[in-house]
């Protein structure tokens, strides 16, 4: 993904008159788009078991991978066997359908498919076709499908979705792109089942009403190179190098603020293809990094490269209701 345009978040800057433009004609093909779903000229195919869509209206992250990987975790522990669909941005082959599991290089599998599969064990297929890796995951076993990402997939029915935002940038100017960050109207979030909230660690955010509010809690920093993990704790008061290859690479760097450290910041762009002289800073203090960032780099990163692991924590009311609205899911189209 190329760099954020400056305009998207900044309410003292306007989009240049060729972004306005273009956001026009953007809005007029997904809204055409929209309609055909609504009347059923164009068809929504259905699986045989519950899907889940978590995603978000904005491009760029908004903590939707962390949220998956907290929803595969709570479903294994009510009873059921989840798989994961996505469609695996920034792979080197995209036309190419794979499972994907904690071995899989991240140049094939994606970033975040590799990190799913590596923290949650489940079934991860990748496939630019949604419905296909849905099909797959059942015919492999899986009683519910979640996708990581996908509230503009509308080819693939689901009886549950999920709005992620960032607390601190929402819906940025409120604009489409490329004038804006939104791939579709703000009034979309409306056909939303939930509305999940990233609140980040730098206090500044707050869920608003019929918002849930989510956490995003370091864990203990994991050397690349293998060996006990480090608290970060371990690194308060210390110079650091941050790597931050995401969505808004700020809030990793607020989080590592927070635990004390003295961040020297190094932000690339989301799904950034690491090399080698990329961590090649000009001195010895540690290299910590998102853990969707170590999987890419792990292959040749130093002796002093480390991964910050983040847990997603939600209330419990959000979990009952979750489970409730899943159970008795029916299965619909989005965007109508």
């Amino acid at each position: 993904m190329a760099r954020t345009p400056p305009w998207w978040y900044d309410p003292t800057q306007a989009p240049p008159l060729p972004a306005r433009l273009l956001a026009g004609a953007y809005g007029a093909a997904i809204s055409a788009r929209a309609a055909l779903y609504r009347r059923r000229w164009l068809r929504a195919h259905g699986v045989d078991v519950p899907v889940l869509v978590v995603g978000n209206l904005v491009a760029g992250g908004s903590g939707k991978t962390p949220l998956t990987i907290a929803i595969v975790e709570r479903l294994r522990a009510e009873g059921w066997a989840p798989g994961v669909a996505s469609r695996g941005h920034g792979r080197a082959d995209p036309r190419t359908a794979r499972w994907v599991d904690a071995t899989t290089d991240a140049r094939l599998g994606g970033d975040e498919p590799v990190l799913v599969a590596m923290r949650t064990g489940a079934p991860v297929r990748v496939d630019r076709d949604r419905v296909a890796a849905a099909r797959a995951l059942v015919e492999a076993g899986c009683d519910v499908v979640v996708c990581d990402d996908g509230l503009q997939h509308y080819r693939l029915r689901r009886d549950v979705e999920i709005e992620v935002q960032d607390g601190r940038r929402r819906h940025g100017n409120g604009r489409l792109l490329p004038a804006g960050p939104l791939r579709e109207p703000a009034a979309r979030a409306r056909c939303c089942d939930f509305h999940v909230v990233n609140l980040g660690s730098d206090g500044d955010a707050q869920a608003g009403f019929g918002e849930w509010p989510m956490r995003l809690v370091a864990g203990d920093a994991k050397p690349l190179a293998g060996g006990r993990p480090q608290p970060l704790a371990a690194f308060a008061g210390q110079r650091v190098h941050a790597v931050a290859g995401i969505g808004d690479p700020e809030r990793f760097f607020a989080m590592l603020r927070a635990a004390g450290l003295a961040v020297v910041p190094h932000a690339f762009d989301d799904h950034h293809a690491y090399v080698a002289a990329d961590l090649q800073f000009g001195s010895d203090l540690p290299v910590l990094m998102t853990e969707k960032d170590a999987v890419k780099c792990a292959a040749f990163a130093g002796a002093r490269a480390y991964g910050v692991p983040v847990r997603a924590e939600l209330p419990e009311a959000f979990w009952i209701a979750l489970l409730e609205k899943l159970r008795g899911g029916q299965g619909r189209n989005a965007g109508g």
